[in-house]
């Protein structure tokens, strides 16, 4: 499938970047389907890493990344004009081809690795370089800013919850897309968009109606295993934020 005259945003995070809160920004959008993270099966399956809910991930998706791509390089399943990939940067194994990614609009959403690792740790036990994603999110931006000659859109997730209209607002117009104020709130609960891996990760985005403007407070203190992983990841989270959109908006008092 050519899939021409669809837009196709790729949105490359590591997890718990607020992502899934920007799935349903977008999703809110009339004019916009989304697709939750179409590697996750094939990535399972080809690292044999125990996830939770592995057996279930497996089952709901193609574990070849061929078939992924086929999907994800189509037309929007519904005929939407804007396809909305939300995709984990350490999904993306070396041997999953690339090549594809030209026929997105790839933008890179980023979050301190401090409160990555925080909010990470509550959902499993452990967490290692490789499970938040950053390198691979530094190496898939430099890849990007090659093939483009200059640098692809970054979001920092704390200009998003800071000013989220504005951050918005900036967004969209690098992607040729109007805002609307619909991304800014929507319906607390499940999607059927969402992977089946919901229940293990997405209680508190079911639970949310939208963006409340705050500001995220100091980082969190860190047991010294996960200091390390933050210290480590520190440099390629710093070199994407350089990047980042401006964002012109006052923090709430």
């Amino acid at each position: 499938m050519s899939g021409g005259g669809t837009l196709r945003i790729a949105m490359w995070s590591g997890p718990r970047n607020i992502s899934t809160a920007m799935m349903r920004s977008f999703e809110n959008r009339p004019d916009t389907e989304v697709v939750d993270e179409p590697f996750y099966a094939a990535y399972l399956a080809r690292t044999g890493l125990e996830h939770p809910m592995r057996d279930a991930v497996l089952a709901s998706q193609p574990t070849d990344w061929r078939t992924v791509v086929d999907r994800l390089t189509g037309t929007a399943p519904f005929g939407a004009p804007v396809l909305y990939q939300k995709h984990m940067t350490h999904h993306m194994l070396p041997e999953f081809d690339l090549a594809w990614s030209a026929a997105c609009r790839n933008v890179f959403l980023i979050r301190h690795p401090a409160r990555v690792l925080a909010s990470y740790v509550e959902k499993r036990e452990t967490a290692e370089l490789a499970d938040i994603g950053v390198v691979r999110q530094q190496e898939l931006f430099e890849r990007e800013a090659d093939r483009l000659g200059h640098a692809p859109p970054v979001i920092d997730s704390a200009d998003v919850l800071r000013a989220p209209g504005p951050a918005l607002s900036a967004l969209c117009a690098v992607l040729g897309l109007p805002f609307r104020d619909e991304m800014l709130t929507w319906p607390a609960g499940r999607r059927a968009s969402d992977g089946v891996w919901a229940p293990a990760w997405y209680d508190q985005v079911e639970r949310s109606t939208g963006f409340q403007p705050r500001p995220e407070g100091p980082l969190p203190d860190l047991p010294d295993a996960l200091r390390r992983v933050a210290d480590a990841a520190a440099p390629h989270y710093t070199a994407l934020a350089r990047w980042r959109l401006t964002v012109d908006a006052v923090p709430p008092t």
